[in-house]
């Protein structure tokens, strides 16, 4: 059995998880990957993936292009219900505007000359652009919308209003859809038959964001993580992101100790900071057993 193992000791954000995720592959299949995510028409995304060091630890570090421009690390998530704040912020800003806002008015041109347009928000919206427009399998836009579900439940209980009057702003651009999208994509093409996971450092100290500075874990990964093995320590950075924790959550069906594999493959995904220790998520993938 092709089992897979993620260790999360520096907990797990949506741009380390592709990275160590891209390194499994061959370097011949990983080119061809990022040429085919390029071609998906996310629009004005583009994915490049280069060498990265950490603490003399060598990975791979992606980042999703918007419009030419780097998206800040680990594309965070905000959102709201009627009459409340945004959720929260990452330790960055976009310098992009938002796709969308309450609502939005999306218009297609098709092969066939044919135009037409779209008022949607939320989770219609997310919906819209996975399954209408994007060319890959039913079974990875299933795993999309089911991990975006994750965190429109959260977010639903982190404001106390109900999920369908969760409205997106950064989970709906285009670099948040690039991100769970591209860890759909690589989990399908990996195809293992199990995914293990350590207990998940969350990070200490607070996170800003637009309306106020809120304690680590945002309020919408603690619910993502409610269940599942957890730690801080003395790091005072916001390590697992609510897409980091939305992504495990979904794809991992046991968290814990490292199982008892054979690895034939070791692989590094590397984040933005620097710390004392290496900021990296570190996949290992082999056959389950002796």
């Amino acid at each position: 059995m092709k089992i897979m193992y993620m260790d999360c000791g520096m907990g797990a954000a949506g741009d380390m998880m592709t990275g160590a995720l891209l390194e499994l592959l061959g370097e011949d299949e990983r080119s061809r990957f990022i040429e085919d995510f390029n071609r998906l028409g996310i629009p004005g995304v583009t994915m490049e993936a280069g060498s990265s060091e950490k603490c003399g630890i060598k990975g791979t570090h992606v980042s999703m292009m918007i419009n030419g421009e780097e998206e800040g690390a680990d594309g965070h998530i905000h959102s709201h219900g009627h009459g409340h704040d945004e959720g929260h912020a990452h330790t960055h800003e976009h310098s992009h505007e938002s796709v969308h806002e309450h609502t939005h008015e999306h218009v297609h041109t098709h092969a066939d000359g044919t135009v037409h347009s779209h008022t949607h928000s939320g989770m219609e919206y997310i919906e819209h652009i996975v399954r209408d427009h994007l060319d890959i399998p039913d079974k990875v836009k299933a795993d999309i919308m089911a991990v975006y579900g994750i965190i429109a439940d959260a977010e639903s209980k982190a404001h106390g209003v109900p999920v369908t009057d969760i409205h997106f702003h950064e989970v709906g651009t285009a670099d948040a859809i690039a991100d769970i999208t591209a860890v759909c994509m690589l989990m399908d093409r990996i195809g293992a038959d199990k995914v293990v996971a350590s207990a998940i450092n969350t990070g200490s100290g607070t996170v800003r964001c637009a309306h106020g500075i809120l304690p680590v874990p945002a309020p919408a990964t603690a619910y993502i993580l409610t269940g599942i093995p957890v730690y801080n320590n003395h790091i005072k950075s916001e390590l697992t992101t609510p897409t980091g924790a939305a992504l495990l959550r979904h794809f991992v069906s046991e968290f814990g100790n490292m199982p008892v594999m054979r690895t034939e493959k070791t692989a590094y995904g590397m984040g933005t900071k620097d710390f004392d220790a290496a900021n990296c998520l570190r996949i290992f993938l082999g056959e389950e057993g002796f």
